[in-house]
């Protein structure tokens, strides 16, 4: 009796797991859905965008705790906010420089954000090296709960939860409930129609461009307390993120969190009875044979003729 409860535990702690992964993936396509669900772009530098939150994460702890070590226990929530700002500045340079020259070429823009991604991963490994760095986490983010015996449940895995949480109703919130919501969608749906009813096309592509890079920086600060940050880290999440999305439905909110949510638990649950890869194999194999199945997606958007 005493093996299946313990079994139902470890089944309980691996779903919880899902739902951790589940967070930072869904932070990461939230940003993701707004750029490539909403603008149809392929940005292939996303990942590096996460990275970017993440090192900015790590900067505020070493310079707190060099120079104020007394705010320790607040700087990690200046930091998220912080982090959101620096990939929110460089998503709309980038915007400027260069995505806004390539709309409606998709290729050229895939290859552009690929190679935007390479220089700011070797940005990063030059300006902090190629070895993995973790800020510290100020001590109400470490411990666990524990509601059920033989269940540890970390309190970091439990705030990312909040703060995605948080961030999910804020964007939809903003998307269907706001003024720039509606430009945002009714560009979406009908740019030239949008652009003659005095729409600013461009500055609602630089804002949404920018705000889902401003995103996947919030997710590159959750990401931290759950792991350490690489010049890499963020490439590592990108072909699940898009993956996401797509399987969602690339222009639905609603699609991208109930497929976060699916392929997070799938393959959380799937590795206590398998390896990692052969988990990854199997995520990988029902998405692609439900989208063989659905090719729209989950959740599909449909526009009026």
């Amino acid at each position: 009796m005493e093996s299946f409860s313990e079994l139902g535990a470890i089944l309980l702690m691996q779903g919880f797991n899902g739902l951790s992964v589940f967070s930072v993936l869904l932070l990461m396509a939230l940003g993701l859905a707004i750029i490539f669900g909403q603008m149809g772009v392929i940005n292939m530098a996303h990942g590096e965008f996460l990275a970017i939150g993440a090192y900015t994460t790590y900067v505020f702890s070493s310079a707190t705790q060099a120079w104020l070590p007394q705010a320790m226990p607040y700087y990690y929530l200046v930091s998220m906010l912080a982090a959101f700002g620096v990939t929110f500045a460089l998503g709309w340079l980038v915007e400027w420089a260069m995505v806004r020259h390539l709309y409606r070429r998709p290729l050229d823009t895939l290859l552009a954000t690929w190679g935007l991604s390479l220089i700011l991963q070797q940005a990063l490994r030059s300006i902090f090296g190629p070895r993995e760095v973790s800020p510290v986490l100020p001590d109400w983010l470490m411990g666990s709960y524990q509601p059920l015996p033989f269940v540890d449940i970390p309190i970091n895995g439990l705030f990312v939860m909040v703060v995605t949480l948080l961030l999910t109703a804020g964007v939809m919130l903003a998307l269907f409930r706001s003024g720039w919501g509606l430009r945002v969608r009714a560009t979406v749906q009908n740019r030239a129609m949008s652009g003659a009813v005095g729409i600013d096309t461009r500055r609602v592509d630089r804002t949404t461009f920018a705000l889902g890079c401003g995103i996947a920086g919030i997710a590159g600060a959750a990401f931290t307390t759950i792991s350490a940050t690489g010049p890499t880290s963020g490439s590592l999440y990108i072909v699940d993120t898009f993956l996401t999305v797509v399987f969602g439905g690339a222009a639905s909110l609603f699609g991208t969190i109930a497929s976060a949510f699916v392929i997070a638990q799938t393959q959380s649950v799937s590795e206590f009875f398998m390896t990692g890869s052969m988990a990854k194999v199997l995520t990988l194999s029902t998405v692609v044979l439900i989208l063989m199945l659905r090719p729209q997606g989950l959740f599909s958007l449909k526009l009026r003729k």
